[in-house]
């Protein structure tokens, strides 16, 4: 994933047939809300699943019930915590879909706090008297591709690799907790198998997530609308111009279960977009359509801060869901993605990545970025996060 995040959030299974049963462990990502969702379905690959939501905070009222079968607190950061609460379900849990993260203030942090979370729970799930976990699908990103970039240490130094990002391209020198977490997996087989799934900016549905893209924009954008503030787009003239792709969330989801399946997916790295590309002008266009606000051309002649202008009017957001009886969320809470964002939004290279090796192993699931936008933003609404 590009961003960052502070939540935690994974996804455990288990198969006790007729069932294989899964555990979601943040419901405020949007990636978790979209795996709940698609593994619901009855035509979901591997189904029937029986699903175990959970999360570090408690279950967010606008996550509908009927997504998880059962729902448990636990914090993975704690040992102690995570034997108490998964060692009941070691003997059952099959599948791990881990799309877990808290991020530090450098990198080499990340690695330590992020590993010891994975470890806790691998270790937990496999102590069990008859341990059943068979495989572990992994949630990273394109960092993979480009290092540390939210490292302020760091970010000056580092070199990405040439667009498109392919999955066979050589790690960086540099430290990185996707590596950490993938490095931890591989030390655990042949006693499971695994896969990873590094996805581009992800566009989904929560309250709260550094890696909702979508959901800081919408904050803006209803901001800037309430306000008769222009909607400006706080990138550089290069990304405005220039291509850029996107992961959709049930794209990740699909691509997740589609692996966690798959006997040719077992211990591979898959890249995980939508298969197209846009430009941030015609994505601005779109999010001024949908939300009904002037469309500003870029002209660069003017520096702002759109994390000040929306600190500034965090009195305007909470008024904003007291008129509309949203649920309630903070500016701070709302706002977290875009110190990644804008890091994004000011590349001088294409964030594109390639889906070769995903469709050459058999995954084909696509969605149109740009006709995605106001499915979400209808989403959002009725979940009655934003107006």
């Amino acid at each position: 994933m590009v961003g960052s995040s502070k939540g935690k959030s994974t996804t455990f299974a288990i198969r006790i047939y007729p069932y294989r049963h899964l555990l979601i462990a943040s419901l405020y990502l949007n990636i978790s809300y979209n795996f709940l969702e698609a593994l619901k379905k009855p035509t979901a690959l591997g189904g029937p699943w029986k699903v175990y939501g959970t999360a570090r905070r408690s279950k967010p009222s606008w996550f509908p019930s009927t997504f998880v079968d059962h729902y448990i607190s636990f914090d993975a950061s704690n040992l102690d915590d995570t034997i108490k609460n998964l060692s009941p379900i070691s003997n059952e849990v099959t599948h791990v879909f881990w799309v877990a993260i808290q991020v530090c203030e450098n990198e080499e942090a990340n690695v330590s706090i992020n590993s010891a979370m994975l470890k806790n729970v691998l270790d937990v799930l496999k102590s069990g008297t008859s341990p059943r976990l068979c495989r572990v699908t992994l949630q990273t990103g394109t960092k993979q591709y480009m290092g540390p970039i939210f490292d302020t240490s760091l970010g000056i130094q580092l070199l990405p690799h040439d667009p498109p990002f392919q999955e066979d391209m050589p790690r960086l020198p540099y430290p990185n907790f996707y590596y950490a977490l993938e490095d931890l997996l591989a030390s655990y087989t042949p006693s499971f198998s695994y896969s990873v799934h590094r996805s581009s900016i992800i566009i989904g549905a929560s309250s709260r997530s550094v890696y909702n893209s979508l959901l800081c924009l919408a904050v803006y954008a209803n901001i800037c609308k309430n306000q008769g503030l222009p909607f400006r787009f706080p990138g550089n003239r290069y990304t405005w111009e220039h291509f850029c792709d996107a992961s959709d969330a049930r794209v990740l989801a699909e691509q997740h279960i589609w692996a966690a399946v798959s006997e040719k997916a077992k211990n591979q790295a898959f890249n995980c977009t939508n298969g197209d590309v846009f430009t941030w002008k015609s994505f601005w266009k779109e999010l001024s359509k949908v939300f009904n606000v002037q469309f500003v051309q870029f002209d660069g002649k003017e520096k702002f801060d759109v994390v000040e202008i929306m600190k500034k009017n965090a009195s305007v957001w909470d008024q904003i869901v007291e008129d509309n009886g949203l649920f309630r969320t903070k500016i701070e809470d709302m706002i977290t993605s875009f110190d990644a964002l804008k890091t994004v939004l000011n590349f001088e290279f294409q964030h594109v990545s390639s889906m070769t090796k995903s469709r050459d192993f058999g995954f084909f699931g696509y969605a149109d970025t740009l006709r995605s936008i106001e499915m979400w933003v209808r989403r959002l609404q009725e979940m009655k996060i934003i107006p």
